[in-house]
Order: structure tokens, then C-alpha cells, then sequence
């Protein structure tokens, strides 16, 4: 039988003093709210990255690749590919699909506003995966047709600026290689809506045909390819492999190079976690030094007693860390329990809502695996119980003949 173990459950059954009881119950609370705070931070800023992160690749691509220049206007320089560079790109391990792009910059003009705006010409092959679930009215543009399409997906805030719907016709100035403004007059089959304003302010999505004919260029031509993969965090890797496939004249850009600032942003979301599990491992581990400190009193004379039965000071803090244990197991749980709750309701219901224009989401993102959840209690358990070693030496310096003359 474990001797430490068995005093502990007794102390358990003895019930605690009325000075101690409130304590302990201070402790209980501490740990809860600390671990449940804790979870649901780290919860929220997973979630928070994963989700602004999904909607810059979804609409950007996690890598481009783009002509070896200095060029960094809309004004895109031509990439002439081949169907066997294609094909290579697609046979590389984590590639999951290839497509065709281009941008050029232009001015749409309606009957009493202006506004400046981006088309980008996408082919059949592009994956319309995030603009479809991005849809919030009417469909996508036809580009299966033999003539160059003239439908194009206009973003919602651009819609409610110049008061445009589905179907209705919209008219955009280029300036073409001659530097004479051309016009195009396109049709708006759908409208969408990725809370980015970075692309909702400006993109349009339309035929890449049109941006060659105003371009002069031939149908091998393109301002960048896009590559998509399903693992964001191989990209950097990702993109070493394709730079050892390229011709000279091409290079490859991460989204992380096209778009600094907002990962920048999203990475300082890591020192506010950091600077929240700081303060939640010092209340909870101060409140477990000091009920530990207030129970060893508490228990003066039974450690004295202890002591002149010949128990070793080894043995007597055992006892006492058996029992901080279970007020730490007991919280934890709590606490467990609490943010469990949280995620559950967060993710299913929403329940917290955000400004899409300030924080690109419109609710609170929550995401944890399973990993994650046990690494941080496993993590808080062990810093908690190594707070408690330095205070439990207090029963070192007890001794039986003061012990058990302490009332």
C-alpha cells in the first residue's frame, strides 16, 4: 500500500478547517479559470490564423509563380509557359493543382460613380472552390465558351459603393499597350463577399481572355501561375522544389512574400498567447503555493506526529503533494469542462461575433486538436506541481517538539 498516498485521502475525508476551506476553494477557481482561459485563447488564435490564413491562399494561392524582373506594378510582365512546364509543376509531391492567371488594373466607371479596381482573369482551369463558397448571390461566370466571356463576379462591397446587383452591365477602362484608354463592358453574374478588404476593394473576376487580347498577348501567355497546395505550412519547402524545376526567367513568390503584413499581424497574435499563459500558469501557481503554505499549518501537528513516529520529511511532503494534486486534478477538470463548453457553443452557434472589416472574420473563429488540448493540461499540470516543490521544503523546518505544542 502506498503509505503518502493513503494519509492524503484521509486528509480528503477528514474535511478541512473553515480557515482552509475557503482556500481551497479559491484554488479551485483559480486553476478552472486559468486552464479555461488559457484553452479558449489558444483555441481562438489558432482558429483566428487558420481562418484569415485559408481566405488569403483561397483567393491568392499559397505560391505564384511570376517572370525574374523588378516589376511590382499591376502592370503584370508576360510569362510565357508550356504545357510540358505544366505538367511538371503538377507531377511535384504536395502540388495539388495548377492554374492560369492574370491582373490588370482599370477603372470602372457607372453613370455617377468611379472607382478603381483590378480585374483578374482566371481560365477553365481555375478552382473555384473558395469564390464558391464565398458566393452570396447569383453564380459563378460561364468561362467554358468559345467566344471570351463577358460575365465577371464583382465583390459585395463594390456593389453597395456603386449600387450594382446581379445581371446588371458594368463598363471598366484599361489602358492598353498603346496607351489609349479601351473600354469593356461586362456582365455581373454573381457577387461575393470574402471579408478581405484587401481584395473586396478592388477585385473583379472575369475571362483571362480579355486581359490578353488588351495585353497583346498570345493564348500561351500569363501573368503568373498559380499553385495550390493543401499544407500551408510546407509552402516555404514547397516552393524551393518548383524554383529547381524553373527556367531562368521565372521565379516563385509565397503568399507570405505577397502579402507580409497580414501574416506579420497574425504572428503577433502568438505574443498575446504567450503573455496569457504567462499570467494565468503565475495567479494559479500563487494561489497553489499559497494553499499549500495554509494547509501545511493547518496540518502542523500531524506532520509533528509524523515526525515522532519516524517518518521521513520525504514521505510527509508526499503526502502534502498528493493532495495539491488532487486540488490541481479537481480545477483542471473544472476548468476542462468550461472551455469545452466554450468551444462547442463558439463553434456550433457563433455566439461571438466580430466586425468583418476589422478583423476579416464575422464571428470568432475556434479550432484545438486533440494533441494541442492534453499537450497544454499535461503542460499546466507539470508547471503547477514544480511550482509547489520550493514551498513543500517548509516541512523540512518543522519539528516534532514545536509541532505538537502548535495549536
Amino acid at each position: 500500500m502506498n503509505f503518502e498516498l493513503f494519509i492524503a485521502k484521509r486528509l480528503y475525508a477528514g474535511g478541512s478547517q473553515a480557515y482552509s476551506r475557503p482556500v481551497v476553494k479559491i484554488a479551485y477557481a483559480s486553476i478552472a479559470l486559468g486552464l479555461a482561459m488559457t484553452i479558449i485563447s489558444v483555441a481562438v488564435v489558432i482558429g483566428f490564423k487558420n481562418s484569415v490564413s485559408s481566405k488569403v491562399v483561397g483567393f491568392a494561392s499559397p505560391l505564384k509563380i511570376v517572370p525574374y524582373d523588378r516589376n511590382n506594378s499591376m502592370e503584370e510582365q508576360p510569362l510565357l509557359f508550356s504545357d510540358s512546364l505544366i505538367s511538371s509543376l503538377k507531377k511535384i509531391p504536395g502540388v495539388t493543382h495548377v492554374q492560369i492567371t492574370a491582373h490588370k488594373a482599370g477603372v470602372l466607371k457607372t453613370t455617377d460613380q468611379i472607382q478603381g479596381v483590378v480585374l483578374k482573369g482566371v481560365g477553365k482551369d481555375y478552382d473555384w472552390s473558395f469564390l464558391k463558397e464565398s458566393l452570396v448571390k447569383g453564380r459563378l461566370p460561364g468561362l467554358n465558351t468559345p467566344a471570351v466571356s463577358k460575365e465577371v463576379l464583382i465583390s459585395q462591397k463594390l456593389s453597395r459603393i456603386l449600387n450594382l446587383d446581379t445581371a446588371d452591365y458594368i463598363r471598366i477602362w484599361f489602358i492598353g499597350n498603346n496607351t489609349r484608354a479601351r473600354g469593356r463592358k461586362l456582365k455581373i453574374s454573381g457577387i461575393y463577399n470574402t471579408s478581405l478588404e484587401e481584395f473586396d476593394n478592388r477585385y473583379i473576376i472575369g475571362d483571362i481572355r480579355h486581359i490578353r487580347r488588351l495585353n497583346g498577348w498570345g493564348k500561351n501567355f500569363a501573368g503568373s501561375i498559380e499553385v495550390l497546395t493543401d499544407n500551408i505550412k510546407t509552402v516555404n519547402a514547397l516552393a524551393y522544389k518548383l524554383y529547381t524545376v524553373l527556367p531562368f526567367d521565372m521565379t516563385v513568390k509565397t503568399v507570405f512574400d505577397t502579402y507580409p503584413e497580414i501574416y506579420n499581424w497574425l504572428s503577433l497574435l502568438d505574443t498575446n498567447v504567450v503573455v496569457i499563459l504567462v499570467l494565468m500558469i503565475l495567479v494559479s501557481g500563487i494561489t497553489m503555493i499559497s494553499t499549500l503554505f495554509i494547509i501545511i499549518i493547518e496540518k502542523t501537528n500531524m506532520v509533528g506526529i509524523l515526525k515522532a513516529l519516524g517518518v521521513y520529511d520525504n514521505s510527509i511532503r508526499k503526502i502534502f503533494f498528493y493532495k495539491a494534486s488532487g486540488i490541481i486534478f479537481r480545477g483542471m477538470m473544472c476548468g476542462n469542462g468550461l472551455a469545452l463548453i466554450f468551444y462547442f457553443l463558439q463553434e456550433r452557434y457563433h455566439v461571438l461575433r466580430l466586425d468583418a472589416a476589422s478583423y476579416y472574420v464575422n464571428y470568432v473563429p475556434v479550432e484545438l486538436s486533440v494533441g494541442s488540448f492534453l499537450l497544454i493540461n499535461a503542460g499546466a499540470f507539470l508547471v503547477l506541481i514544480l511550482i509547489l516543490i520550493i514551498p513543500s521544503y517548509t516541512i523540512t523546518r518543522i519539528t516534532p517538539s514545536k509541532a505538537l505544542r502548535y495549536e
